[in-house]
């Protein structure tokens, strides 16, 4: 018998992608490999059925999760883990810095468990890449949260009594999301400012036709990511983001280390010298956000500001969120895929280091350091 793949039903509230859409389903029918998916899940992702040929349905979730390979956006919960049979190959994001308790049922259950967020960041693995994806979906959605609170227009508006100036945004972190939230108020016909310490993202930065902020500090890291910033430096950046911070009409931070708390970079006294009726979207509410008085899933009124905390932002556009998110999926997965089988290359930088678990054991050693296995 072939090698089958399941995908459940997604069981977080609120979440609406599916790690299948039927594009890449079709990809998967050409390497010969079966497909069962559990009736419904689709339909949040606004996905017909019908949409999805020649593959094989259930209304279980058991059914879906006893399979050989199992594909799904949120980490499974305990109760799903606990039904895996021992070597089932779970590909998934599995927030593996934050639950210690699920990285050791995975190694328990002897799961083959490869966490998406754990990608080596490499040129060859940039196809795989689901932060970089889901995180575009996230930097656009911020702009569209904050055209909709903001009390001006983005664009310039003409009428017939006059000329109503632009709104200025100001767009704090440039990596793939900030990258995004610039090139989308640009689109809606904002006037645009940013702000990174990686010196180097000026360039991209100025290539969308935003205005970088300058001040002084460099943070360059390692993988893409800053490191970081030391107290003076801390000082310098706030000084001169403070200016910047009171002169906008929207505030977007998008500055995020995975694995890791946010930094806070906007302080009460930055918000407290907010515009009246001042707009910000803190995109990385969830992981403990970079303004001072952001509540993560909650829209706030912080003195003359008001503050929304977006959460799980990617699946407010669900249905291109799970084509990219499929894909990323279906790009890290075909390579182990031979002639209908599963035969996984543990010699594979990507594949070795995205996996968490195998074997009964916890793979990756940078999540045994951090949660202390």
């Amino acid at each position: 018998m072939g090698l089958t793949i399941g995908i459940p039903a997604e069981q977080l509230p609120g979440e609406r992608r599916i790690a299948l859409v039927p594009d890449v389903a079709k990809r998967f029918k050409a390497l010969g490999v079966e497909l069962l998916i559990q009736r419904g899940a689709e339909a949040p992702a606004c996905i017909a059925a019908d949409d999805f040929k020649e593959v094989s349905w259930t209304d279980s979730n058991d059914a879906a999760l006893a399979n050989k390979v199992i594909l799904a956006v949120q980490p499974l919960s305990s109760e799903q883990i606990a039904k895996l049979a021992p070597g089932t190959v779970l590909v998934s994001t599995l927030q593996p810095y934050q639950n210690a308790d699920r990285v050791r049922q995975l190694a328990e259950r002897k799961i083959t468990a490869f966490a998406m967020e754990l990608l080596p960041r490499i040129s060859r693995a940039q196809s795989m890449d689901i932060l970089s994806s889901q995180a575009a979906c996230s930097g656009y959605q911020c702009v569209l949260i904050a055209a909709s609170h903001c009390t001006k227009f983005f664009p310039m508006m003409t009428y017939a009594a006059g000329t109503i100036r632009p709104a200025k945004v100001l767009v704090i972190g440039a990596g793939v999301a900030g990258l995004q939230a610039i090139a989308t108020a640009r689109r809606l016909g904002a006037l645009v400012e940013a702000y990174d310490v990686r010196p180097e993202t000026r360039e991209q930065i100025e290539s969308l036709g935003a205005k970088f902020v300058d001040t002084g500090v460099s943070a360059a890291g390692t993988g893409g990511y800053a490191r970081e910033l030391t107290e003076d430096e801390k000082r310098q950046q706030a000084e001169k983001l403070a200016r910047a911070v009171a002169q906008c009409d929207a505030l977007i931070t998008t500055a995020a280390i995975p694995g890791k708390r946010a930094p806070q970079i906007i302080s009460a006294d930055m918000v407290a010298g907010m515009k009246p009726g001042a707009v910000v979207v803190d995109m990385a509410a969830e992981s403990g956000g970079n303004v001072a008085g952001c509540v993560a899933g909650e829209t706030v009124v912080v003195g003359p500001a008001t503050i929304v905390g977006p959460t799980n932002l990617p699946s407010r556009m669900a249905l291109h969120a799970s084509e990219m998110y499929a894909k990323n999926l279906y790009n890290f997965v075909s390579p182990m895929i031979k002639e209908g089988e599963l035969s996984i290359d543990w010699e594979d930088e990507v594949i070795r280091g995205t996996c968490l678990t195998h074997d009964g054991e916890v793979k990756h050693e940078g999540v045994k350091k951090v949660l202390g296995l």
